[in-house]
């Protein structure tokens, strides 16, 4: 099956419908990994096949447990390879998306993909998450196979405003850290993403502040 054919039928499964021009950019976001990744290293998986399945389809399947908001301000904090900030940003045009990434050469190449992609909507911040004070403070907050919840629910708090909601994306239920995680953050919901072609587990847990 072709990589169009495939994307495809991953969005039709996930009952996501996108026209054909964020279609073709989600294709070569994955094409610009993979031709990046060869000598960056960007990340363990070489084949575009799989980076479809692992990187598009992956991040896109919590499309659909995220603010329904024709206008949002969302962070995507140690975006690394730039998932799943970038395909969320090609799904929502209208969103403005953050991925903030402290190491030179993968915020290098989110820069890149954001030239080659002519993604108006996303903004590359080179720091740490722990040195950034934006202005407006961002709606919610996304990460995926970030350091532990409780790292990154400290980390959501200082760049999101009162009410934002936190949505970690992880593999296996991460029930001892959903445990570990202090009186001030609550979990909302942990429900199981469905990843079309992906046997694996994968969870978002979905937090805001208590008060």
């Amino acid at each position: 099956m072709t990589p169009g054919g495939a994307l495809a039928d991953g969005l039709r499964a996930l009952g996501l419908e996108l026209d054909a021009a964020a279609r073709q950019k989600l294709l070569a976001y994955v094409a610009l990994l993979e031709k990046w990744n060869r000598v960056y290293n960007l990340t363990a998986i070489r084949e575009p096949g799989r980076m479809l399945t692992h990187h598009l389809l992956d991040s896109l399947a919590v499309l659909c447990h995220l603010p329904e908001a024709a206008s949002l301000r969302l962070v995507d904090i140690g975006s690394g390879g730039g998932s799943p900030g970038i395909p969320l940003a090609i799904a929502r045009p209208r969103w403005q998306v953050s991925l903030v990434e402290r190491s030179r050469k993968k915020a290098s190449f989110l820069r890149q993909a954001q030239a080659e992609l002519a993604l108006a909507n996303l903004e590359i911040v080179e720091a740490r998450v722990e040195d950034y004070d934006p202005a407006p403070l961002f709606d919610a907050a996304i990460s995926r196979a970030f350091s532990d919840l409780a790292d990154f629910a400290a980390a959501a708090e200082r760049v999101t405003r009162l009410g934002a909601r936190w949505f970690a994306m992880k593999g296996s239920r991460p029930t001892e850290e959903i445990a570990a995680l202090p009186a001030s953050v609550r979990v909302i919901d942990v429900p199981r993403l469905s990843v079309p072609g992906l046997a694996a587990e994968r969870h978002v847990v979905i937090m805001e502040r208590t008060a």
